[in-house]
């Protein structure tokens, strides 16, 4: 029911809203722009993005400029005459050994081992994780277990077993023989994310499809993967992000001919011959790591989806 105020407003003839404008403000008090929460809060912020684009800043700058210019020693000011001719050295004139091709001719081995190995990785791991999650088998406890302990096995202590495992199948030093490394350490950590995501969507449209005759594929194809679009943008920028940035297996299980770009990038940086081309090493490091930058820029969003609604729950 009405309260006697409204009632006696409306027998005057006056609008009952209008009658409570005299009352003031409701709900809570807006927070001050500039309280001392909000200033500490953001200067935090701010000082932690600055600490990670300086370096960043730093580099584009450097590899804009022409070496008398770097000489002059301010590495923070701007170029005075921008010049983007280190960025073509580095991309096809470096020397990276006995080749003098720049970074073209490792981008695309980094390309070739990349697409493959997060393809397989990804579609194996994702049917994995499924089974486990939904799929109750025999061994499955043991095969989780043996998953959490291959996750953490460091890969150094492998290395060697996979040399003499790949030099006997004749795929040591080819880029088929890295891109089944890379899909094998790949495998576990993927497995559990995948594992606990599909863990954390209702168990209620499983059995449902259980009951109307579902199968294993079935339901696999036509329930699962349309809900678990953010866990596999998780699975890629992950896979991305570690392959394309991997040093240690390129360098071991590649030759000079079919390195990576991490490692033509290395062999540019550290090269003790002829003058140090700054510019050139900035502008080398900017282009290698620009496809994992550009693949988390582009789907960053989905990744905090894929993190916050599962990724990481048990």
């Amino acid at each position: 029911m009405a309260d006697h105020s409204t009632l006696n407003a409306v027998a005057a003839g006056i609008d009952p809203a209008k009658s409570r404008l005299g009352e003031g403000p409701s709900g809570r008090k807006p927070k001050p722009l500039l309280s001392r929460r909000n200033i500490v809060l953001y200067g935090l912020l701010f000082v932690a993005a600055a600490y990670y684009l300086l370096p960043l800043y730093v580099m584009v700058v450097t590899s804009l400029k022409g070496m008398p210019e770097i000489r002059m020693g301010n590495i923070f000011s701007p170029p005075m005459e921008i010049t983007f001719e280190p960025w073509v050295k580095a991309w096809a004139q470096a020397c990276t050994g006995l080749n003098c091709d720049g970074l073209s001719r490792g981008f695309w081995n980094s390309v070739r081992i990349l697409v493959p190995s997060v393809l397989v990785s990804i579609v194996i791991a994702s049917v994995s994780g499924y089974a486990l999650a939904n799929w109750r088998f025999k061994g499955a406890e043991l095969f989780f277990s043996i998953l959490v302990i291959g996750a953490f096995i460091p890969y150094q202590v492998m290395i060697y077993p996979i040399v003499i495992l790949l030099r006997e199948i004749g795929l040591y030093g080819s880029l088929s023989g890295l891109v089944i490394v890379h899909t094998i350490f790949g495998m576990p950590i993927l497995t559990l994310l995948f594992r606990n995501y599909f863990a954390s969507l209702p168990e209620e449209l499983f059995k449902a499809a259980r009951i109307d005759g579902a199968g294993f594929w079935q339901i696999y194809v036509r329930i699962m993967l349309p809900m678990s679009l953010p866990i596999f943008v998780v699975a890629m920028i992950l896979q991305v992000t570690g392959i394309w940035n991997d040093f240690l297996f390129g360098v071991v299980f590649t030759r000079p001919d079919t390195y990576p770009m991490t490692v033509q990038l290395n062999n540019i940086v550290n090269s003790v011959q002829g003058v140090k081309e700054y510019n050139v090493n900035m502008a080398a490091t900017i282009l290698t790591g620009a496809v994992p930058l550009i693949v988390y820029f582009i789907s960053g969003r989905l990744f905090v989806r894929g993190i916050a609604a599962g990724a990481v729950k048990g």
